[in-house]
């Protein structure tokens, strides 16, 4: 079956072309995943020195990941776009029996008082950060059989949240709150680009903010979280003490930073360096210039990926393009809410950073997104966007127009 799913040749890594992929692309999440590895070997040097006795040691373990990640973006390479669609109804029962099976005693691990693991021997699966990319093939899917139906009427509007609001209620059972607002929020990004009518986008939106309201109102540690991060000070070493914590890093900082190696915060004063902080830890060592090159990287890289699916889009391919925008919706939903929470912009949730956190399955996802983003660029651009298009030689000859 897998032989069957993969196809070595043709695809980006194997053509008569040699190697042809968006080099653009694939330069800027290098240059993330490269950042990534330098700035967690740095911030976890403390944690890793006192749980481990040895200070490379998380570091060794996000190397193990990120060379699983790039293996994964090339297998993902050689699968062509039209599987990925044949498979979507498929992904979507995985999606769901994993978001299942974590919540399952024996199954699930417990980090922090959330069940979002399962554990494999040394290594522990996020199945929320698969979820959210299955669910965005099975929407593109969706959007491409029901295109009509999603544009003219309620039922074709309202169809996808069948599914989409159980995924959210187990993802909301682990509890995974931000997640579940990435998901939806790329649900609704993708379908307000499948044609969905203002009003009714309008009305999804209303809905979206009430159901957060009531979701932050139901539990009372998102509603301390709420009220802490206007004035963290207030609470500075109780719920608003990792705020604090990330402010004073953003502050010690300044322009230049620092030094790489020489954050004071990384030293058990802000929990999660590493994680869910480790932009703070870039910004003290490498200062405001830092930062900035930082997030221009990634606005390259989403808007890079937004233009992918319009490529897609030009070319009649209207499943990867739906694709390609969703999954350049998960990386800005990420961005987003990560950059915020650090610099006191949203309230603390436990998402991490694309690229450059911390957590095998985040790393190993985006990775395998990036994989998928250069195979719709490579099909749209060679026009090989059906599996059953026959090939040959003289198709893979010509001179490269990768970087368009």
């Amino acid at each position: 079956m897998i032989l069957g799913v993969i196809k070595p040749y043709p695809s980006p890594l194997i053509s008569g072309r040699g190697i042809d992929v968006d080099f653009p692309m694939l330069a800027g999440c290098l240059a993330l995943l490269g950042l990534g590895l330098v700035m967690i070997t740095s911030a976890s040097s403390e944690v890793a020195a006192v749980q481990s006795g040895n200070p490379l040691y998380m570091m060794m373990r996000h190397l193990v990941y990120l060379v699983i990640g790039l293996g994964a973006c090339g297998v993902t390479m050689m699968i062509p776009v039209s599987t990925w669609q044949r498979l979507g109804w498929l992904m979507l029962i995985g999606a769901f029996g994993l978001l299942v099976m974590v919540l399952v005693p024996g199954l699930g691990r417990e980090v922090n008082g959330s069940m979002r693991w399962i554990g494999f021997g040394m290594f522990n699966v996020q199945p929320s950060e698969i979820a959210k990319v299955f669910v965005v093939i099975f929407l593109a899917g969706y959007l491409v059989r029901r295109q009509q139906e999603v544009r003219e009427s309620w039922m074709g509007f309202f169809k996808p949240f069948i599914v989409l609001l159980p995924m959210a209620g187990l993802l909301l059972m682990e509890p995974d709150f931000g997640a579940t607002v990435v998901m939806m929020g790329a649900a609704a990004a993708m379908l307000f680009l499948g044609g969905v009518g203002l009003f009714r986008f309008t009305l999804m939106v209303v809905l979206a903010v009430g159901a957060v309201f009531v979701l932050v109102q139901a539990q009372p540690y998102r509603m301390a979280r709420l009220i802490t991060f206007t004035d963290p000070w207030s609470d500075q070493f109780g719920s608003g003490y990792q705020l604090t914590q990330a402010l004073i890093a953003f502050g010690r900082g300044e322009w230049f930073g620092v030094g790489l190696g020489n954050s004071v915060q990384k030293q058990f004063y802000l929990p999660e360096a590493h994680t869910d902080f480790v932009f703070a830890v870039l910004a003290e060592e490498l200062g405001v210039v830092g930062s900035l090159i930082t997030v221009g990287l990634f606005v390259f890289v989403s808007i890079r990926a937004m233009y992918i699916g319009m490529w897609a889009e030009r070319a009649k391919q209207y499943f990867a393009a739906y694709v390609a925008y969703g999954l350049a919706f998960l990386w800005i939903g990420q961005f987003l809410i990560n950059i915020g929470v650090n610099v006191g912009l949203l309230p603390t949730k436990g998402l991490t950073l694309p690229f450059l956190s911390y957590g095998g399955s985040s790393l190993v996802i985006c990775c395998a997104s990036l994989g998928l983003l250069l195979r719709i660029e490579w099909e749209a651009r060679t026009n090989t966007g059906s599996e059953e298009t026959e090939f040959n030689e003289s198709d893979f000859t010509e001179e490269p127009t990768h970087g368009r």
